[in-house]
């Protein structure tokens, strides 16, 4: 059975105060009301270590948003993957589209990242998607395959087991606009496919694809029926308990 997994991305919001504050609130609600599905919540590394003593023997997973491609020395300003790890962090979200967009991020750095994030006993969750123009030549596809095969097709099938792949489509975050879920499944189906095609059948139906596109209470279970959609990467609507939880709800 494919683990279903709802994920947060704080992206640069909150100071840590008002992180504290929601991961506690996040904690009280769950402890209350169980969830039916894994957890995570991925937060600015300013927050990490005491997000982890706050989350710590609960059913709250914690991650980070992004690590270096180094493994240590003079980079200033950056954070490596062992680092992460030494907060108390499980999970890291890399290949996302704004670190892609906006810090120039290659395939060939995202697979220095997820080697490093690996070899140090973190779970990558692993983002790819197409942008408007892509999606309008039909070319997601062409994209969304390149960008795994860039990236991931070097790891072995055991690396594999210890990835979690979000399909974000870039036209539809922060636009307003959502993906039917027709559409998100077709995609997850076609990732799922080309994973089978690489690594095996049995690899392909193990692994969990999160949908990433702005997903809300109010169309997370339409989007989760589909059989290849196995939970969300949840941006804004991870800001808010009663938001993040009602999505939470939605694999009840």
């Amino acid at each position: 059975m494919r683990k279903k997994i709802v994920a947060g991305n704080w992206k640069m919001n909150l100071n840590l105060q008002e992180g504290l504050a929601l991961a506690n609130e996040l904690k009280a609600a769950l402890a209350a009301d169980k969830p039916n599905c894994d957890v995570v919540i991925c937060t600015p590394f300013i927050h990490l270590a005491k997000v982890a003593d706050v989350v710590a023997g609960t059913v709250i997973g914690l991650g980070a948003e992004n690590c270096a491609d180094k493994e240590k020395g003079a980079f200033t300003g950056e954070v490596s993957a062992a680092q992460v790890k030494s907060t108390g962090a499980q999970y890291v979200i890399l290949g996302h589209s704004e670190r892609r967009a906006y810090y120039g991020e290659t395939a060939e750095i995202l697979k220095e990242k997820v080697n490093l994030a690996l070899a140090n006993g973190l779970k990558v969750i692993f983002c790819i998607g197409e942008v408007l123009e892509e999606r309008e030549a039909g070319k997601q596809n062409e994209v969304v395959g390149s960008q795994l095969a860039d990236s991931l097709f070097d790891l072995t099938e055991e690396q594999l087991a210890n990835i979690i792949l979000a399909y974000e489509p870039v036209w539809a975050i922060g636009t307003g606009k959502t993906a039917t879920a027709e559409q998100a499944e077709d995609m997850h189906a076609f990732i799922r496919g080309v994973i089978a095609g690489r690594f095996g059948e049995a690899a392909a139906e193990s692994i969990s694809i999160l949908y990433g596109g702005s997903c809300k209470p109010s169309n997370a279970k339409e989007i989760f029926s589909k059989p290849d959609v196995d939970g969300g990467l949840i941006g804004g609507a991870a800001l808010k308990c009663a938001d993040f939880k009602g999505i939470i709800d939605a694999w009840k």
